[in-house]
């Protein structure tokens, strides 16, 4: 049988843990729940804010693991670092999570109708 994969986000993990439990009884062959930004790592401690040891404002107003000085300012200037942004932590949709699915081509369609029903976005 062939295999059909399925990206959809959602706007928390709990959604995504929702329909998951839903997707299993398809005899899902894989799925994974991430959360993923536009910038890597997990940010600094917030101890460190008032030791001055971390890199750049979006190390610590989006998470971001900044490697060196001039990613550092790029990423600063993004619209969320301000803290002005209307978007919240996934960004303009706020869906920073995705769930990824494998199903046999058999179940594509009720898979995806799911998904769609707790509130993801294909």
């Amino acid at each position: 049988m062939a295999e059909k994969n399925i990206l959809a986000y959602f706007k928390s993990p709990e959604e995504a843990e929702g329909v998951s439990r839903k997707l299993n009884a398809l005899r899902v062959i894989d799925m994974s729940i991430t959360r993923f930004s536009r910038y890597p790592g997990e940010g600094v401690d917030p101890a460190n804010i008032y030791s001055g040891d971390w890199n750049s404002l979006a190390s610590l107003t989006q998470d971001a693991e900044i490697t060196n000085k001039s990613a550092g300012i790029l990423a600063a200037t993004d619209p969320a670092a301000s803290g002005l942004s209307d978007g919240g932590q996934g960004g303009p949709t706020g869906r920073d999570i995705l769930l990824t699915v494998v199903v046999d081509e058999s179940s594509h369609h009720q898979a995806l109708r799911l998904i769609e029903e707790a509130g993801g976005m294909l």
